[in-house]
């Protein structure tokens, strides 16, 4: 009763002073879907990234190990992750958070509210064929990636522990200085040979377990279960298959004027380290893509039904 007589307060003194605004006015002039979509994307990014930080940066470290630095001995995770806490104490397993929170919140945000509308304007209601959930997903994570591409360049080399930046803008201010326009989207390419494909695989496996799985008489305790345990079937294949590009990715950001262009990277990896060099790092990777994927997809999921919202 209270809540309805703030209610009736708020409309009667905004029709004051502004005539001509009826009720259903102001509930028009309600968060526009697009921003709706945006803010619980940005949300879900938020949790998923401060969760799962750590095995980013274990990932980068892995993908950066030279030969030398273990002579014929394979360093794994747990060595990287022990070291890391030895030297770095345990927050520098958190190395790289600002610029990580700066990249995802809006980039995720951005990918979603991206999203949205494209379903929106193409699909108007039905759901997405395997072929239309893979451009979807290429198509929001290119725009995404994009946009985001001078941060993502900045998290990747706060990670790898070579760089001594002071903040964020002081290291978007010394690679402009040090390397043109060219060296915030250094590895642009590479990202997006990654990130696109990785979505657009994501989003076909997503969407067709999850309408396999989903039913109308289902609890709906059990859905966002089911959904976490769909983003994580989705999200190991997706991870396995763009494993490459992300180590190519990493390697151009870090060094652009040893890896200048992808068939050169390629050429170089495989020279100094074979095969295996392409798959360094893909069991944190895996694990991080995963379950972020997949935790950032639950949240957003229920947001938007909270919100009244069909993702």
């Amino acid at each position: 009763m209270k809540l309805q007589a703030e209610q009736a307060l708020h409309v009667f003194w905004v029709s004051s002073l502004m005539p001509g605004v009826s009720q259903c006015g102001l509930e028009e002039r309600q968060l526009h879907p697009v921003i709706k979509a945006f803010l619980c994307g940005s949300i879900s990014g938020t949790c998923s990234t401060l969760l799962f930080q750590p095995l980013d940066l274990l990932k980068t470290r892995l993908q950066t190990l030279q030969p030398s630095d273990h002579g014929s001995k394979r360093v794994g995770m747990l060595a990287v992750f022990l070291k890391v806490v030895r030297t770095e104490s345990l927050l520098g397993l958190w190395k790289g958070m600002s610029p990580s929170i700066v990249r995802c919140v809006p980039g995720v945000g951005i990918y979603f509210g991206t999203l949205y509308c494209l379903k929106q304007y193409f699909l108007r209601g039905h759901p997405p064929t395997a072929l239309e959930s893979i451009m979807l997903g290429m198509g929001s994570r290119s725009v995404a990636g994009v946009c985001m591409s001078p941060i993502t360049v900045i998290k990747t080399r706060y990670e790898s522990g070579k760089y001594g930046y002071e903040s964020i803008y002081a290291a978007l201010r010394s690679i402009y200085r040090s390397e043109g326009h060219r060296g915030l989207f250094s590895g642009l390419t590479a990202t997006l040979l990654r990130d696109a494909p990785f979505s657009g695989i994501y989003l076909l496996f997503y969407s067709q377990t999850k309408s396999l799985v989903l039913h109308d008489h289902l609890d709906a305790a059990f859905v966002p279960v089911i959904n976490f345990s769909c983003g994580i079937f989705a999200g190991i294949l997706a991870s396995l298959v763009t494993q490459p590009a992300d180590v190519i990715k990493t390697h151009m950001q870090l060094s652009p004027v040893k890896f200048q262009w992808i068939g050169q990277a390629v050429t170089i990896i495989f020279k100094d380290h074979g095969l295996r060099g392409f798959f360094q790092g893909s069991v944190p990777r895996t694990l991080r893509r995963t379950l972020m994927a997949a935790m950032a997809w639950t949240v957003y999921e229920e947001m938007m039904a909270k919100m009244g919202l069909k993702s």
